[in-house]
């Protein structure tokens, strides 16, 4: 299937659905509110990486720092951070996912800067050029994620740090059956790293396709992990959080998201 349904197919097709489900306003498409921006500019401020608070130490204060909201556009993190005295700059690759960012800005008189593009690649910026790279889970939406931790690490300052989440890939091991959740059951059919594009039949894919849902793909813990080791940067904290609307079954007994914490050494 690779060979009719090609990388770049599989980008803009999720470009289009992002573009859908920020329209529709999905979880990560709903705009935080203008009290939420106040209480930000007055110190009362949150981000999500995954459900859970994230760990003491990790993002304390952003006042004055320069960060990038990677593939983390949706009106929420971005003018957060903003309206807490970061300067922001917000890479995606949805236009519609970066006009929810530019409407909370307007609305709320803040300053942040948008950039429609892909997070494998971050040319349009310097090396060296943040001191936080905010990335909530995204990276299951293309196929090469080591190429992101080079390019995170790449334009992340001597010290700057880089905070990613993603899910436990063993999500995308079981065979997804209806009829087998509903008795209890899990069956593994799948083998890791995993890819819609080789890993489903034509006609799963071609489904998926009709219902306008994303294609993804189940990269390894070594490729989470290892990956941004072998980038050169230093993991310095891990977080775990269960699944609070569980998909499936394994969401019900293992915490399925993951968050780490990495730092550029100096």
């Amino acid at each position: 299937m690779t060979s009719h349904f090609s990388f770049n197919n599989v980008y803009h097709h999720n470009q289009a659905v992002w573009d859908r489900m920020a329209r529709e306003h999905c979880d990560w498409s709903r705009p935080v509110t203008t009290e939420t921006i106040e209480a930000a500019r007055q110190g009362q401020w949150r981000v999500q990486l995954i459900p859970s608070e994230l760990p003491s130490g990790w993002l304390d204060d952003v006042n004055g720092i320069r960060v990038l909201c990677l593939a983390a556009s949706g009106g929420q993190q971005a003018p957060v951070l903003a309206a807490a005295g970061a300067e922001v700059v917000v890479l995606d690759a949805s236009i519609e996912q970066l006009a929810l960012d530019e409407m909370v800005a307007k609305r709320d008189n803040l300053v942040l800067k948008t950039v429609l593009g892909d997070m494998q690649d971050l040319s349009a910026f310097e090396d060296e050029s943040f001191d936080l790279i905010f990335h909530p889970i995204s990276n299951l939406y293309i196929p090469d994620i080591r190429k992101v931790w080079a390019e995170c690490f790449r334009v992340l300052r001597k010290g700057g740090k880089l905070l990613s989440s993603f899910y436990n890939p063993v999500v995308f091991v079981f065979d997804r059956s209806l009829e087998l959740a509903e008795r209890g059951l899990m069956k593994p059919a799948f083998t890791l790293p995993y890819a819609d594009i080789t890993d489903l039949d034509a006609e799963e894919i071609n489904k998926k396709l009709a219902k306008n849902e994303a294609l993804v793909f189940g990269h390894s813990l070594a490729e989470q992990i290892s990956g941004q080791l072998e980038a050169g940067l230093m993991l310095t904290g891990f977080d775990e959080a269960f699944q609070p609307a569980p998909r499936f079954l394994i969401d019900k007994y293992i915490p399925t998201f993951i968050a780490t914490c990495s730092v550029k050494p100096v």
